[in-house]
């Protein structure tokens, strides 16, 4: 698989995350504005990732779309949010 397929593909998994997260409100220990600040960065960091997938700088742009998956896999690893990473059959449709 190419590399710009894998970013394709994950750019694909995060949007579908981002799309379908739903933030828990009842988390008292994770204020609401800290968890939409962690949001907004990861929503930065797939921006990123587009723009540089764009300017074919596949290697950087892999890396912003992984910090996006790093920081959405935190919150929802703590608890603050819930979403479901894009299903593998879908992953391969859009190959």
């Amino acid at each position: 698989m190419s590399l710009e397929r894998l970013v394709s593909k994950y750019i694909a998994s995060a949007e579908h995350a981002l799309r379908s997260m739903e933030v828990i409100e009842q988390r008292n220990d994770f204020p609401a504005d800290r968890v939409k600040a962690v949001v907004e960065s990861a929503t930065a960091y797939l921006e990123d990732a587009k723009y540089f997938m764009n300017e074919g700088k596949f290697e950087v742009s892999l890396t912003s779309v992984a910090y996006c998956e790093g920081l959405l896999d935190a919150l929802r690893l703590l608890g603050a949010v819930k979403f479901e990473w894009l299903p593998r059959t879908e992953v391969q449709k859009k190959e």
